[in-house]
């Protein structure tokens, strides 16, 4: 029998960690509630633990590479951990990561649902002692939905401070994409759209409020078709449910397809609550590359979409992803991008370097772009979305906003204060020295310069 890390008498514990989207740290979060109705002790980063839960990125090769090397750093870190590799990596290539010396138990997205009793069958020494009432057997397809009381908001608390949630925490409020981009693995990883029935997920915000959370973000594959498999459900009415039925300072949407974004829902962010904030995916300015992907709007309509959204809503950043090197593109294609971002005065650009993934359509595609040019597109793209972020910023100087923060940065040292780092509510990091114990607070900040990274500020006495 393996050697417990702990004492026999203690809770077995677990440690996580996260690689990926938000959507995946809205499914560590729910794993974690689950951990700990199971009898387990969750705990932070740096801890040893009895157990140590990756849940897996593989929307690019990197992706793939960065679990491997997570998985032989925890077991090097600590020999007598059960590794486990979950998430979508486990889900599309598990014989990869089974065959890894360093893993000890593969479990794929469709049976995340029962990963406490499977831990529990394959290691019993490392579990507490457990029933399958806590647990729930995961059906054919993809796991269902269950809401993981919180005992009290305490354990809330606990589970917040080691994943490092105390301030901001992901909701899940539908799973799975019916797009079928010719480049997305997701379809085949995380299955057909489903929600999340609405009271579930204001249950489960309400929990998070009890524990102490000032924000949460509403996550998803594809949040704008929410409702759609629910009666009278859809995008509006669950934002409308959550300003009316929570008490949280702030509410964040952290993704919609242009497509998705109506005049109608845009009116609700006149509740202050809502963060001003909206990630709307490009992908690509160049509309016969959209076609090729098979992205469901053309350039214009994103373009118009920010339009709206930035007539509708005062002082907003707009944030997206694009991607370089899709097969067929063509220098003007990337050309089109370059514009399309400058034009749209966009506050960040994620810069994806088009990554072949197995099994999508793409894959099969010809006139796949040499690697060194699209190392080049990236790199480019990435300087573009580096002077657009400086230059959003810059336009906040001055300015007051309500700022969340978080942690610090720095101890500061005789004369000088901590550093604490935030993040406003249209997405700023933002800087700010200050003696005051400002975790977890909201206040207000006087935004004064701009860093590379970030803006520094001062707090108003």
């Amino acid at each position: 029998m393996a050697e417990r890390l702990i004492g026999e008498s203690d809770a077995p514990t677990v440690r996580f960690e996260t690689l990926g989207c938000k959507l995946n740290q809205a499914d560590t979060q729910k794993m974690a509630r689950e951990f700990a109705a199971a009898g387990y002790r969750v705990v932070g980063q740096g801890k040893d633990a009895d157990v140590f839960v990756l849940n897996s990125c593989t929307v690019t090769h990197v992706a793939d590479r960065k679990a491997r090397q997570s998985a032989r750093a925890a077991k090097r870190r600590n020999p007598r951990s059960i590794v486990v590799a979950t998430g979508c990596y486990a889900e599309r290539a598990p014989g990869d990561l089974g065959a890894m010396p360093e893993v000890d138990l593969v479990i794929g997205n469709r049976d995340k649902g029962a990963l406490t009793r499977m831990l529990g069958d394959a290691f019993p020494e490392r579990a507490p002692d457990y029933s399958s009432d806590w647990s729930m057997d995961a059906p054919a397809e993809f796991g269902e939905f269950r809401t993981v009381p919180l005992a009290t908001p305490d354990d809330g608390a606990a589970i917040a401070t080691a994943l490092r949630l105390r301030s901001r925490a992901m909701v899940k409020i539908q799973e799975g994409c019916d797009q079928v981009c010719a480049y997305c693995i997701v379809p085949k990883v995380r299955g057909r759209e489903r929600s999340i029935p609405l009271d579930e997920i204001v249950a489960t915000a309400n929990a998070y409020a009890a524990a102490g959370c000032q924000e949460v973000a509403l996550t998803g594959t594809q949040l704008g078709s929410y409702g759609f498999d629910l009666p009278d459900a859809d995008i509006r009415s669950l934002v409308e449910a959550m300003l009316a039925r929570t008490n949280l300072p702030r509410i964040r949407i952290s993704s919609l397809q242009p497509q998705d974004i109506s005049d109608e829902l845009l009116e609700l962010w006149s509740d202050s609550r809502l963060c001003p904030h909206f990630h709307v995916p490009l992908q690509s300015g160049s509309d016969a590359v959209l076609r090729r992907m098979r992205r469901r709007y053309t350039t214009v309509e994103f373009l118009d979409t920010v339009v709206r959204i930035r007539k509708a809503i005062p002082d907003v950043s707009i944030t997206t992803d694009a991607i370089v090197g899709f097969p067929g593109e063509t220098n003007g294609d990337f050309r089109a991008t370059l514009d399309a971002c400058v034009e749209a005065e966009l506050a960040s650009v994620h810069v994806f370097p088009y990554s072949t993934r197995p099994g999508t359509s793409a894959a099969h595609y010809d006139e796949h772009v040499d690697p060194a040019i699209k190392s080049a597109r990236a790199a480019e793209l990435g300087e573009v979305a580096r002077e657009l972020s400086r230059e959003h910023r810059q336009r906040f100087v001055g300015h007051t906003r309500k700022t969340l923060w978080e942690r610090t940065t720095s101890h500061g040292g005789g004369a000088r204060p901590p550093t604490w780092s935030g993040l406003t509510d249209n997405y700023i990091r933002t800087r700010a020295p200050s003696w005051l114990n400002l975790e977890n607070r909201i206040t207000d900040a006087t935004l004064t310069a701009v860093d590379e990274d970030s803006v520094r500020a001062v707090i108003p006495t």
